[in-house]
């Protein structure tokens, strides 16, 4: 599983014109679901999600974390993560999960973020999305459960 986080003062998600989705301060986090993600591949990004400092305090840069600031979250699922451009002028994304083993990953990351105590939006799994966000710092940071960064 990968997740692109990004740490933003606000950010909203549409689709067909409508807004499914918005937070204020926390994070933006576009989720990839590779074939044979498990469990354990969902709560390393959790907890990595939880627990991250990417946010400062008394001018102390990366000293808090997403919980130590009630911060919010907004998951958007984006299986272009595991597109592989290294052969050709179009990415294969057959690293991908199926749709139905990658959305039973998201909606399980969901639920552990919103169980951990954190005020979870979302996007619309499988739709095509607008996202909007004001990225802050800019800070943005790349997580992967295979630990390959």
């Amino acid at each position: 599983m990968r997740a692109v986080l990004q740490r933003v003062t606000s950010a909203s998600v549409t689709v067909e014109g409508q807004v499914v989705g918005h937070i204020g301060r926390g994070l933006v986090i576009l989720v990839g679901v590779s074939d044979g993600d498990r469990v354990s591949d969902v709560d390393y990004i959790a907890n990595k999600v939880r627990s991250l400092r990417l946010f400062g305090h008394d001018d102390r840069e990366f000293s808090r974390s997403l919980a130590d600031v009630d911060g919010e979250a907004l998951v958007v699922s984006q299986f272009t993560l595991y597109g592989d451009c290294r052969r050709g002028r179009r990415p294969s994304f057959s690293a991908a999960a199926p749709p139905e083993e990658a959305e039973s990953c998201y909606e399980e990351l969901v639920q552990k973020l919103i169980d951990s105590g954190t005020r979870v939006e979302t996007g619309v799994f499988r739709a095509t999305m607008d996202l909007e966000l004001i990225n802050n710092g800019p800070v943005t940071v790349v997580l992967d459960s295979s630990r390959m960064f």
